[in-house]
């Protein structure tokens, strides 16, 4: 099956802990987007951080792993340069290595969606040099 968006580390962070702020706005989200969503390895190593020893987190991390939902995408050494390209472009932004994939994946498979709660970042990033990223769930207003 054809991956349909990108997932950010928040946005599934914000799926599996029901006391984050995000929480609603990202389960609504995610039973609107089209899936699967793919996601890299460097996201999926900052989500089981994050997600510390957690019992219930971890086994719901693992449960949407397995369902398909989200699926990751494979990135080799032939990405890095991409990769590293990325991370020196938007250096002023304090890119990092997680979301430098994700936007190296954007443009290498041509996605535009992006499942994320780093609405700043993501609305700064361009997918080869001019296109924006559609990015959900909408941003909260304050």
């Amino acid at each position: 099956m054809q991956v349909r968006g990108l997932a950010d580390t928040g946005a599934l962070l914000a799926l599996l802990d029901r006391s984050d702020r995000w929480h609603n706005d990202c389960r609504r989200a995610f039973e609107m987007l089209p899936l699967p969503l793919g996601t890299s390895v460097a996201v999926l190593a900052q989500l089981f951080h994050l997600l510390g020893e957690n019992k219930s987190a971890l086994d719901a991390a693992w449960r949407l792993l397995h369902s398909g939902a989200v699926t990751l995408l494979a990135l080799d050494d032939s990405d890095l340069p991409g990769i590293e390209d990325l991370m020196k472009k938007y250096r002023d932004c304090a890119m990092d290595f997680a979301h430098a994939t994700l936007v190296h994946l954007a443009r290498r498979e041509s996605l535009a969606t992006v499942f994320t709660v780093d609405h700043n970042d993501f609305e700064t990033y361009r997918i080869a040099g001019r296109r924006r990223f559609r990015v959900v769930p909408e941003r909260m207003s304050d």
